[in-house]
């Protein structure tokens, strides 16, 4: 795939996906005739990032987190350290979401009756 294909694939501007190359999140696109060639395992990389960086995951933790991969299978172990800190992270943030949801949902019910009592 060429750049503007991933871009409009993942709703990416293809400046983020150079500047993913140029730090190194995005490694070893193919090039023909000077035109970026994505394979499937710069989707999956992509599918990746962009997952991550949804969750919240800065491009520090990825940077280092890429690194770590393509250093090889030695780094298995603290790569699996790195994603598990990083599950503890993403697991407090469902639960503040979750409370800031449940008082939400309770101030809407209140007005609500509130509306319902005074016939609004």
């Amino acid at each position: 795939m060429t750049i503007s294909e991933v871009s409009v694939k993942y709703d990416i501007s293809i400046d983020t996906l150079r500047y993913y190359e140029k730090i190194g999140l995005i490694r070893d696109v193919k090039r023909k005739n000077g035109i970026r060639n994505y394979d499937a395992l710069n989707l999956r990389t992509i599918e990746f990032i962009l997952c991550m960086r949804k969750a919240g995951l800065s491009l520090e933790f990825l940077k280092e987190y890429m690194d770590l991969y393509a250093a090889g299978d030695e780094t298995i172990v603290k790569r699996k350290e790195l994603l598990i800190k990083q599950r503890e992270i993403i697991i407090n943030k469902i639960s503040d979401l979750q409370s800031s949801l449940n008082l939400l949902n309770y101030k809407i019910d209140n007005y609500e009756k509130l509306a319902e009592e005074k016939g609004l």
